[in-house]
């Protein structure tokens, strides 16, 4: 989005996050290879190939689309509409959280269909697809509303920015090391002979805040265990409460709930 801007950025990465969808849905259909019509794949080759390229391009995909879609969203409100701004990302963030929960409520339900036409297997087609096919009618939808918004020029990356004047200070630092040279109030400050101090302060906080950061890895690596291991051992328990069954997917339904 540095040189593209996030419009074009959020519009492209989409397409490629469709694309991989739609792959991730063909690599499900085992009647593609299934030629004896037993039931099995043939060539489980092939749907592992598919399956690893759809999940590639959706991790692209979503990878580039996540960082601009809540910058785009705070970038169509002026410096005097902080309260519009604000109740903006509480539906914004509502709506992520009604999505999630209304997927991982349905999709199951779908993958639990069977549907084939050689054999009636768990129809993962379905489940894969129907994410695939809102997701080009949510593109559509907001490519039509294109000339609505406010659109800002692309300004560099900031990204890279930072990381060039931490760079700049540590190699300054390093090479006024001797006593003769009086020491500053902050390893930062040597970078004042090249970038300007705005910049240098917002490193400053930046660097604070990241100490906030160390804990994550470990709370992320819990996290994720309920796409893994807490779905796994729901496939060991027995799910049928009479009126409903609960499949071992939907699980994951507590995370959006809380």
């Amino acid at each position: 989005d540095s040189w593209l801007g996030k419009f074009k950025t959020i519009v492209y990465l989409s397409i490629v996050y469709t694309i991989g969808q739609v792959i991730m849905a063909i690599s499900a259909i085992h009647d593609i290879t299934d030629t004896n019509r037993d039931g099995t794949p043939d060539n489980m080759t092939f749907h592992t190939a598919m399956s690893m390229l759809g999940l590639i391009l959706i991790a692209l995909g979503t990878g580039g689309i996540k960082p601009c879609v809540a910058a785009f969203g705070g970038d169509q409100f002026e410096e005097h509409q902080e309260k519009q701004r604000s109740t903006f990302f509480s539906i914004f963030y509502l709506s992520i959280n009604a999505g999630s929960l209304l997927s991982t409520l349905i999709t199951p339900i779908l993958r639990a269909q069977e549907c084939g036409i050689y054999s009636k297997q768990s129809c993962f087609p379905l489940a894969f697809g129907v994410p695939a096919a809102l997701m080009v009618v949510a593109l559509i939808v907001f490519i039509a509303g294109h000339n609505m918004y406010i659109m800002e020029s692309p300004k560099g990356n900031i990204l890279l920015q930072v990381m060039k004047c931490i760079g700049f200070a540590i190699r300054n630092r390093f090479n006024h090391r001797s006593k003769q040279h009086p020491k500053r109030e902050h390893w930062m400050d040597w970078a004042e002979e090249k970038y300007d101090k705005l910049l240098i302060a917002q490193v400053k906080m930046v660097l604070k805040v990241l100490f906030l950061y160390i804990p994550l890895p470990m709370f992320w690596a819990l996290f994720d265990q309920q796409g893994s291991r807490w779905t796994l051992q729901a496939t060991t328990m027995d799910g049928n409460f009479g009126a409903f069954i609960i499949q071992p997917d939907q699980m994951q339904i507590v995370n959006p709930i809380l």
